[in-house]
């Protein structure tokens, strides 16, 4: 499968993902079904020109790129915020759905501030049973005294039912909340980080991510299609461009006439390939004939969007063609037609 291909998939997958994160943040940050629109609107705006701009601002001069830099910082700042926004509450979402799986501990019995209440009746009670006296064996108070400690022991087991309950509830509210936390990014708390800070952290690391695959993979998708499109163009296409006929030599009857050899030759293209550059140098000659163009560099750059290098060799190429051809104007062969 070609590069760009590939280049294109993966930027296609990753601009849809980061638009439906968008489009997420979106119905989450809204309120009315008005604002969630116009939500999903900014998102998908930002997303679009946060992957495509450094593309497209590619082929112009540095101060086109430099205020597309700009604008594609603030795009690709806000497009993180509302991705971040998403993770953070997807996080907070899972958190909920893992504590709700915990078992809920539910207390039996009563609350141990009543129990606590009636055990300090209870003892009172019992210390007044034994401050009684009496002078001889008194049953009722016998009978009193072994029934308020009985009660007291009764009152100690159920505190410590309640007690054991308490405990249970602990647990489980410990439970919960460990769950709520993010399995990954709740151990940066331990570096003395707050839960809130970590999220947001890692979600600004993902959304970074996410952004910057997607503008490589756009950059190098739309980069390949143009050299792509440049370098099949046929080399017997039919082209607009001054072409250059060779002059031959003729012999003319009884006149041994050899072939002219100081006529000057174009330089041969170094580097790219010879089709591409004939290409190239078909268009430039037909813009500087129709006016349209100068034969400079910087010129023949801007117009062609190539590197200066390569406008270097076209201009060469087509300085000696047009000095081929006021030779051949200026000392034509004898024996063959201007």
């Amino acid at each position: 499968m070609p590069t760009r291909i590939i280049a294109a998939l993966l930027a296609i997958t990753a601009t849809i993902t980061a638009a439906c994160l968008s489009i997420q943040s979106g119905l989450q940050r809204g309120g009315l079904p008005a604002e969630q629109a116009l939500w999903v609107a900014v998102g998908v705006v930002l997303v679009i020109a946060a992957h495509l701009l450094p593309a497209l601002c590619r082929p112009f001069d540095w101060r086109v790129r430099a205020v597309g830099a700009v604008i594609w910082i603030g795009c690709v700042a806000a497009t993180c915020y509302g991705h971040a926004v998403f993770f953070i509450t997807s996080a907070r979402h899972a958190g909920e759905i893992r504590a709700a799986s915990i078992p809920v501990a539910t207390p039996q019995g009563r609350d141990l501030t009543a129990i606590a209440r009636d055990r300090a009746d209870a003892i009172a009670r019992l210390a007044r049973a034994n401050a009684r006296r009496c002078a001889e064996p008194c049953p009722s108070l016998t009978a009193e005294r072994t029934a308020l400690a009985a009660k007291l022991d009764a009152i100690d087991v159920e505190q410590a039912e309640a007690a054991r309950d308490r405990a249970a509830q602990d647990r489980a509210a410990i439970d919960r909340r460990a769950a709520q936390a993010d399995p990954v990014t709740g151990p940066l708390a331990s570096l003395g980080w707050s839960v809130s800070r970590a999220n947001l952290f890692s979600g600004l690391a993902f959304a970074l991510v996410l952004e910057a695959v997607a503008c490589f993979a756009w950059l190098l998708a739309l980069r390949a299609a143009a050299v792509t499109s440049t370098a099949e163009t046929p080399a017997n296409q039919g082209s607009n461009g001054l072409s250059v006929t060779p002059v031959m030599a003729v012999a003319m009857p009884g006149h041994g006439i050899n072939p002219r050899p100081d006529y000057p030759k174009p330089p041969p293209p170094p580097g790219p390939p010879a089709l591409t550059v004939a290409a190239d140098i078909d268009r430039v000659m037909v813009a500087v004939a129709a006016g349209e163009l100068r034969a400079t560099v910087t010129e023949i750059r801007k117009y062609l969007g190539c590197s200066q290098t390569r406008a270097a060799t076209v201009r060469r190429s087509v300085e000696a063609a047009a000095a081929v051809k006021e030779t051949m104007h200026a000392n034509p062969t004898p024996g063959v037609p201007c």
